[in-house]
């Protein structure tokens, strides 16, 4: 067996290798570089969180009422007594929602026709009588236990949409690279009469167009271009419309429906 003194040696010569001092230092080493990686993991995962919940709590709701201008006739004087009228049909005539695949429902013609009845109303020269709604308001007759006196329109007013059509317009900037633009385009024209139902004859006409536009503008990346606004078909049937229903009270101004009572 080998001498005491050679076993000394050996151990002497691997503390030299070896020290002890250097294996604890690099185990305390290690230890502090785990936990300052843990201390780092754990401050990003709590700057993600805030983050989160900023971003979370971004979300807000508004809400405003718009001024709804009336007719342009409302806001000159009447001439005499309102003429009393009915409003009968007002069917789509153009080529919009009417093809193949239409599911045979006039939404156009119905939406347009609540927009003549308002107009006429608000113009101040016609007593617009409702036959629309002959059960809802003969039931409330019945309620009210009184007899009903509906009374009879001399005139008819009817009315057509004659065109209607919707596009989109779009540009791009250096292939979209320095900004894009579109712009979603409703054009209406619409054409209104006036019948005596005592002859059926058309003593009055009108016409009127309009034309409503929505443009987005995204530059360099900041921005953002028009969705579908499926409200420009109203926006520019009112437009239409009144501009009709101006054109219609002039006539009725300068007497033309008098003279045909």
């Amino acid at each position: 067996m080998p001498h005491a003194s050679y076993w000394a040696s050996r151990q002497l010569r691997n503390s030299e290798i070896f020290p002890a001092d250097a294996i604890g230092v690099s185990v305390v080493s290690t230890k502090r570089k785990n936990k300052m990686k843990s201390s780092k993991t754990y401050a990003l995962g709590t700057v993600a969180v805030a983050v989160v919940v900023a971003l979370g709590g971004c979300a807000t709701e508004s809400s405003r009422s718009l001024p709804v201008p009336p007719v342009a006739s409302a806001q000159k004087p009447a001439v005499g007594q309102p003429i009393g009228v009915s409003v009968g049909k007002f069917d789509n005539r153009s080529s919009y929602m009417r093809g193949i695949f239409s599911d045979g429902v006039d939404r156009l013609g119905g939406q347009a026709k609540t927009i003549l009845m308002t107009s006429l109303q608000q113009s101040g020269r016609f007593n617009v009588l409702d036959r629309d709604n002959l059960d809802e308001i003969r039931q409330e007759a019945g309620f009210l236990k009184k007899a009903q006196s509906i009374k009879g329109a001399r005139f008819v007013v009817t009315g057509d949409v004659t065109e209607f059509g919707r596009k989109e317009v779009g540009d791009r900037q250096l292939f979209g690279i320095l900004g894009r633009g579109k712009s979603q385009v409703a054009y209406a024209k619409v054409s209104l009469n006036v019948v005596d139902t005592t002859t059926s004859e058309v003593v009055a006409s009108s016409q009127g167009a309009g034309e409503f536009s929505l443009s987005n503008r995204e530059v360099i990346g900041f921005g953002g271009t028009a969705g579908y606004d499926s409200t420009l078909n109203g926006k520019v049937l009112d437009l239409a419309i009144q501009e009709a229903v101006n054109h219609l009270v002039e006539q009725v101004d300068a007497g033309t429906l008098k003279a045909a009572q």
